[in-house]
């Protein structure tokens, strides 16, 4: 399969359940973004040291070694990164969750399962398509 000549943004999905990252993954590759997929937070923090150029963030909150949030405060706390946008997806998140991410920025919340067309539409008004795109016949 050939890659747009020019790839959308890098993003990083962090999730522990790998079919759902996998799927994820699929779906925004095949919009034409640059998809790193990480299981643990732990594997998400070392993509981030290795790739500066990653846009955006959608971690699931709830992980077993480290929970999302986690992982958005580490962010939060790293100056380069600080401003980076964290999409979050959970089956479980509640009050304390919603406050906490409204005190760390994030971008937005998606219960799981993940309605992709809503996602689709959070990421291309993040990042519009470049216009090469329209010009395939």
């Amino acid at each position: 399969m050939n890659a747009p000549a020019s790839p959308r943004q890098q993003l990083l999905l962090v999730d522990d359940e790998e079919d759902a990252l996998l799927e994820l993954a699929e779906l925004l590759e095949g919009e034409g973004f640059n998809c790193f997929t990480a299981t643990s937070v732990k594997l998400a923090l070392q993509h981030l040291t290795r790739h500066p150029d990653i846009a955006l963030v959608i971690t699931d909150l709830r992980m077993p070694e480290e929970s999302g949030m986690s992982l958005i405060r580490r962010l939060r706390e790293h100056t380069s990164r600080q401003h980076l946008p964290v999409i979050v997806m959970s089956g479980h998140a509640d009050m304390d969750d919603v406050s906490d991410m409204l005190r760390l920025q994030v971008l937005d919340l998606f219960r799981k399962p993940i309605y992709h067309v809503r996602l689709l539409e959070t990421l291309n008004n993040l990042f519009p398509q470049p216009q090469v795109y329209l010009a395939r016949g």
